[in-house]
C-alpha cells in the first residue's frame, strides 16, 4: 500500500490493525481512554502534512474514518518531529546525551500523549502522575515532551539552550530549575528510589484520606530506567522494597538498549534483570520492538493498571541513538553527531526541507488534547475535594494541612523543655521524645530506620507500621538493613509535595551508605530529616568500624545541607524545631549513645537557630581570656574544665557551635560577639575529625579531635584514650594560657 512508506523510514510496513503479526493475547484489551481529535478540519490539517511525505496519499484518505489507525500515524509522525528535535538541540548546544532520547521517543511521547494525567498550566497539582527520570543523562526526552506539551517551563528557546549556564535545561534534570519536573536526578538509580517514595506517599495518603464515594489521592508514579540504573546497588534496594510493599501503583519502565558508556552491557552485566524483578515480587512485561509497534507499549501500561497487588516493570528492547549511524552503540551515549550523519536521519524521516527545531504545528495541537484532559480533571478533582470538605470535615481539616506544607499552627509548641534538674540521658533519648510529641502535631510526620530502630530511638508510638497493603496508614516505616534506598525514598517522599515531613534513621558511620542521597536532598531541596545516632567514639564496644570520625566533617561539607550536634534536650528540641520549621532545606541531627553529663545551664533551643551561641562566660565588661568552643556530648566537657579554669580566677568563655552552616550565616557583628577576634586563645574540642575547626580556633588556637580511628572499649575508656576528659581539656587551656 501506497501508506508502506508514509511514516517509517525501515523498510518493514506499518502493520495494519488486523495483521496476525501483533500478539493478541500477550497484553489485555488496550482500554487506556484516548482523547483523539475527531473534527473533519483537524483530520484534513493532517493530510497537508502527509501529502509532503507521500504524492498518492490523497487518492487513500479512507484511513481517516478509523481512529486508531489515524491516531497512530499522527503519533508515528510525532515521534519523528521529538527526534529532530532532539537532534537539533544537541547540534545547537554541541553537547548533551541524545541516545536514550532517540531511543526511547516513543515512550516518551506515549507517556506525555496517551497516558500520563496532568496540567501544564499547574505543574504542582496534587492528583497529577508523577514522572521520574533516572537516567537523568537523558533529560532531552523529558524537555521535549514538555515543551510539546505545554508546560511554561520549556518554551522552544530553552531547548536551543540546553547545557547552557542559567538555562530551564541543565545537563540533568532538576526540579529546583525547571517547574514540571518532580525530582532531581543524574547520579543512576536514584531516580528509582526517589519514584519509589513518591508512590509510597500516594499509597499511604490514599489509605489515611480516601473513601469509598470520595477518593481524592489517586495518581500513579512512572519512571524510566536504563541499564545503568539497573547496575546501581540502590535501584535493587528501592525495587526490593516497592515489591515488599506492593506499590502497584508504580510502573518502571526499563531501557534495556544494551550500552552504557564503556561498550555493550555484555562486558560488565550477564544477569536476566527481568528474573532479578519477578523475584522481588514485580509484574513483568517485555516490550519486543518499541520502534515498529509502538501501540505494544500503551497495551503494556494498560497491563500495569490492570495488576492491584503488585508493581510493574516493563522492559522495552530499544535502540540507542536510534536514526543515527551510531544506532544501536555505545558512541550514541552523548556527544553531537557528523554532519552527513544529522542530513541522513532527516531524509529518513522527510525532514529535508525544515528549518532546525521545526514543530509541525499539529502536533501541538496533539499535545494539547491531553493537556485539556488533565484540566478537565484538575477540575473535577477540586469539585471532589469539596464534597469530602463536606462529607469528612475532621478528614479534610487533617488533608488540608498537608496540601498547605505539613506544618499547623503552634506545631513548636509541642516540642519538649528541659531543665538541669532532669535526669540525664543520651541526646538519642531526648530526640525520641521530640518525634514523639511532634509526632501527635504534625500529621505528616513518617520515617524509620535502616533495621536501627531502637538504637536510633525513632520508633512513633501509637503511630502504627507501614505495612501495605495490610495497613498502609502507619507511619513507621521498615526500611530493613538498605541505608542507600531509605534516603532515595525519603527525597522522594520530601518532594511529594503533600505535605509529609521524612526521617531516616542510622548511624552517623553508616552515612557513608547514603552520602550521595543526602547530597541530591540538598540539591533536590528535599527537607529529610536525617537522624544519625552513635555519632562519635563514645559509642564505645562496637569500636573503630562503627565510630564516626570523618562523617561530620563530610556532611557539613555539604551545601545546603544543615548539621547539628546538640548537647543536650534543649539544643536538641532546638534542632528539630529548625529541621522540620525548613521544608525545603535538609538537615543532619547527630545524637549520642552515651548518657551526657548533664542538661547545661545556658544551653538554648532558641539559640539554636544562631548555630553558635553564648552558653556562659565570667568575664562581665571584660572581654574573656580564652573560649572554649565545643559540640554535642564534648560540649559539657568544656564547661566542666571551665568552672575549673574560673577556680583560678581566669575569665573563659563557652561557645557551643551547634550548627557551623548557620553561625557562618550570621552578621559578622554578631559572629564576631561571640568569637571576638581580639581573642585568640581558643580551644575547640569535638571527638572527630579536626578538619574544618581551624577557621573557628584561629592560628593561635588549639583543635583537639580525633586524628586516627577509634578503639573498642567502654566509653569512659575509650574518652579517655583519646583525651576527652575534663583534666585533659583543662590542661590544654592552662598550656594557652600560659603562653
Amino acid at each position: 500500500m501506497a501508506l508502506s512508506s508514509l511514516l517509517f523510514y525501515n523498510p518493514k510496513p506499518l502493520l495494519p490493525l488486523n495483521s496476525p503479526r501483533i500478539p493478541k493475547t500477550t497484553f489485555p484489551k488496550l482500554r487506556i481512554k484516548a482523547h483523539l481529535h475527531r473534527s473533519k478540519d483537524y483530520r484534513l490539517s493532517w493530510v497537508e502534512e502527509l501529502e509532503k511525505l507521500n504524492g498518492h496519499l490523497a487518492k487513500e484518505n479512507s484511513y481517516l474514518e478509523d481512529d486508531v489507525f489515524f491516531q497512530r500515524l499522527i503519533d508515528r509522525r510525532a515521534v519523528d518531529n521529538m527526534r529532530m528535535l532532539i537532534v537539533d538541540a544537541v547540534q545547537c548546544a554541541q553537547a548533551g546525551h541524545p541516545g536514550m532520547p532517540l531511543g526511547m521517543a516513543e515512550v516518551g511521547y506515549h507517556l506525555y500523549r496517551h497516558v500520563m494525567r496532568y496540567n501544564p498550566k499547574n505543574p504542582k497539582w496534587f492528583n497529577r502522575d508523577r514522572f521520574v527520570l533516572s537516567a537523568g543523562h537523558g533529560c532531552l526526552l523529558q524537555y521535549v515532551c514538555m515543551h510539546l506539551a505545554g508546560f511554561e517551563s520549556i518554551q522552544l528557546e530553552d531547548l536551543k539552550r540546553l547545557c547552557k549556564l542559567g538555562s530551564r535545561t541543565p545537563g540533568h534534570p532538576e526540579n529546583v530549575l525547571t517547574p514540571g519536573v518532580e525530582v532531581t536526578t543524574g547520579p543512576l538509580g536514584q531516580g528509582v528510589a526517589n519514584a519509589v517514595g513518591l508512590a509510597l506517599a500516594e499509597v499511604h495518603l490514599a489509605a489515611r484520606f480516601n473513601k469509598p464515594d470520595a477518593m481524592v489521592v489517586d495518581h500513579r508514579t512512572y519512571c524510566i530506567m536504563g541499564d545503568g540504573c539497573a547496575m546501581e546497588g540502590i535501584s535493587n534496594e528501592a525495587a526490593s522494597l516497592a515489591g515488599h510493599w506492593k506499590l502497584n501503583k508504580l510502573t518502571l519502565i526499563y531501557d534495556d538498549n544494551h550500552n552504557t558508556i564503556d561498550g555493550d552491557t555484555m562486558l560488565s552485566l550477564s544477569e536476566d534483570i527481568v528474573a532479578r524483578f519477578e523475584a522481588l515480587g514485580w509484574n513483568t512485561i517485555t516490550v519486543e520492538n518499541v520502534h515498529e509497534d509502538s501501540r505494544s507499549f500503551r497495551e503494556a501500561i494498560q497491563a500495569a493498571h490492570n495488576e492491584t497487588n503488585r508493581p510493574t516493570f516493563i522492559k522495552v528492547k530499544s535502540l540507542i541513538g536510534r536514526l543515527s549511524a551510531k544506532e544501536g552503540t555505545s558512541r550514541a551515549h552523548h556527544g553531537t553527531f557528523e554532519g552527513d550523519d544529522v542530513k541522513r536521519m532527516r531524509e529518513k524521516v522527510k525532514w529535508e526541507d525544515r528549518e532546525a527545531f521545526h514543530i509541525i504545528p499539529m502536533v501541538y495541537r496533539e499535545m494539547e488534547k491531553q493537556a485539556e484532559h488533565g484540566e478537565i480533571l484538575e477540575k473535577r478533582w477540586n469539585s471532589t475535594l469539596r464534597d469530602y470538605q463536606a462529607k469528612y470535615p475532621e478528614e479534610a481539616k487533617e488533608f488540608k494541612v498537608l496540601l498547605g506544607g505539613g506544618l499547623p499552627a503552634g506545631w513548636e509548641n509541642a516540642l519538649p523543655k528541659w531543665s538541669t534538674a532532669d535526669p540525664v540521658d543520651a541526646t538519642r533519648g531526648y530526640s525520641e521524645k521530640c518525634l514523639n510529641e511532634l509526632a501527635k502535631m504534625l500529621p505528616g510526620l513518617i520515617g524509620g530506620s535502616a533495621d536501627l530502630a531502637n538504637s536510633n530511638k525513632v520508633h512513633l508510638k501509637g503511630h502504627g507500621d507501614f505495612r501495605p497493603p495490610v495497613s498502609a496508614t502507619g507511619r513507621n516505616v521498615r526500611y530493613g538493613v538498605r541505608e542507600h534506598a531509605m534516603a532515595g525514598i525519603s527525597n522522594g517522599i520530601a518532594l511529594h509535595g503533600s505535605g509529609l515531613i521524612p526521617f531516616a534513621a542510622t548511624f552517623l558511620t553508616f552515612s557513608d551508605y547514603m552520602k550521595n542521597s543526602i547530597r541530591l536532598s540538598a540539591l533536590s531541596h528535599a527537607g529529610v530529616v536525617y537522624i544519625l545516632t552513635h555519632d562519635s567514639i563514645g559509642l564505645g564496644e562496637d569500636g573503630p568500624t562503627h565510630q564516626p570520625i570523618e562523617q561530620l566533617v563530610g556532611l557539613r561539607a555539604i551545601p545546603r545541607l544543615l548539621v547539628f550536634r546538640p548537647a543536650d534536650g534543649n539544643e536538641t528540641s532546638g534542632a528539630y524545631k529548625i529541621a522540620i520549621a525548613k521544608r525545603d532545606v535538609p538537615s543532619v541531627i547527630a545524637l549520642s549513645r552515651q548518657k551526657v553529663a548533664a542538661n547545661l545551664d545556658g544551653t538554648s533551643a532558641s539559640d539554636v537557630e544562631k548555630g553558635g551561641y553564648i552558653i556562659s562566660d565570667n568575664s562581665g565588661n571584660d572581654l574573656p581570656e580564652i573560649i572554649l568552643i565545643g559540640t554535642g556530648s564534648e560540649l559539657c566537657l568544656c564547661e566542666a574544665s571551665a568552672k575549673v579554669l574560673r577556680g583560678e580566677r581566669r575569665r573563659v568563655r563557652v561557645v557551643s557551635l551547634v550548627c557551623w552552616r548557620l553561625f557562618d550565616c550570621q552578621t559578622e557583628e554578631y559572629k564576631e560577639s561571640v568569637l571576638p577576634p581580639t581573642v585568640t586563645k581558643r580551644v575547640s574540642v569535638e571527638a572527630g575529625s579536626p578538619v574544618g575547626w581551624r577557621e573557628y580556633v584561629g592560628q593561635g588556637g588549639v583543635v583537639h579531635g580525633v586524628e586516627d580511628f577509634g578503639a573498642s572499649g567502654a566509653y569512659l575508656d575509650t574518652f579517655k584514650k583519646f583525651g576527652f576528659t575534663e583534666d585533659k581539656i583543662t590542661r590544654i587551656a592552662r598550656s594557652l594560657l600560659d603562653c
